[in-house]
């Protein structure tokens, strides 16, 4: 059979070659019914068009490289998702590399993505230690846009999550509720999340004249057994907690645990001496198994993605623009357990 090309969909059309290469493009200005008839054609004849060969004429990209050094975190996939959608549908294709975490591997990675000749960068950083990004993803030559659960140093393109406003927003739901002992649990201090989420559970506490209490809020590691033992330690020290704040997944899955150990039991209702009240920061892939159902702060990952991979499509098309830092909200889902 012989290759359809790109005179045969102008014939089958009716059209120029110029005009369907335009519409390939996504150029000019073409009105939709002649834009129909071209896509009409191209259907019928089966033809491809080779998006390659088209980027290397007019010596332009349609490569986009993603960097994610985490696939075991639920908000990461949300936002590696969306970013995927949303750069496919503006015609861009990703190409994907995980350093895990190792400079070496991450220079590696991002000489392979020039070698390939991406015309972007989205940087999904797991690193919440510190807010310095890797020299490797500084010193790239190619447009990059940052995204990262806290917040980031330096006059990078960024979207970042207002883990402050998420701390307020839990905190301040409780108080109004009636609770006056509220703990916080999981994570280490050096964590920026939770030193963010902190800040703003400790304004919503000043802003209602509530004490701040350093020994309600114990770090552990992560796992469900380390977070089961330290809120049963907590709860039986101090039984007028009664609202628990849960830094991740296996926190709210070891509070549960440790609560129910101890005679307690999760829900909203704090006239009972025994319940107590349970909210998450974070998305579970099995939320909705939990009994109660889980109050919880959403991770924004879906907008995150979506955000950036506008941004690195404005970045690549407009290069001398002033770097932006977009922060977004969360959202409070509140259900059974708070």
């Amino acid at each position: 059979m012989k290759k359809v090309n790109i005179t045969d969909v102008a014939k089958r059309a009716g059209v120029s070659v110029s005009t369907v290469s335009l519409v390939l493009r996504q150029k000019g200005k073409i009105s939709e019914a002649t834009i129909g008839k071209i896509r009409s054609a191209i259907d019928e004849l089966g033809y491809v068009h080779n998006v390659a060969a088209a980027n290397l004429r007019s010596n332009t990209s349609n490569l986009i490289g993603l960097i994610i050094d985490d696939f075991s975190d639920t908000f990461s996939l949300k936002v590696m998702a969306s970013i995927v959608r949303n750069l496919e549908h503006q015609g861009y294709m990703v190409f994907l590399g995980q350093p895990q975490n190792d400079e070496l591997t991450l220079r590696h990675c991002l000489r392979s993505f020039l070698q390939q000749g991406v015309a972007g960068v989205i940087y999904l950083t797991y690193d919440h230690l510190s807010k310095k990004i890797p020299d490797p993803v500084i010193e790239s030559h190619l447009p990059v846009v940052i995204v990262s659960k806290s917040g980031v140093e330096g006059a990078q393109d960024s979207v970042e999550c207002n883990n402050r406003e998420a701390g307020i927003n839990i905190t301040r739901y409780l108080i109004e509720r009636g609770h006056r002992g509220i703990a916080y649990l999981g994570g280490n201090k050096r964590c920026l999340i939770r030193e963010e989420r902190l800040q703003g559970y400790r304004y919503s506490l000043a802003q209602y004249g509530l004490p701040f209490r350093e020994d309600w809020l114990p770090e552990c590691e992560e796992s469900t057994f380390a977070a089961s033992a330290a809120v049963g330690d907590l709860l039986k020290k101090y039984n007028n907690i009664t609202a628990i704040l849960c830094h991740s997944p296996s926190a709210i899955i070891g509070c549960i645990n440790g609560a129910h150990r101890i005679g307690r039991t999760i829900g909203k209702d704090i006239f009972l001496s025994q319940q107590i009240s349970v909210a998450g920061f974070e998305d579970m892939m099995h939320i909705n198994l939990t009994s109660p159902s889980l109050t919880y702060v959403s991770s924004p990952g879906e907008e995150a993605g979506y955000e950036a991979a506008s941004l690195i499509i404005k970045k690549i098309k407009e290069p001398a623009q002033d770097f932006q830092r977009i922060v977004i909200s969360s959202q409070l889902v509140l259900r059974e357990s708070a």
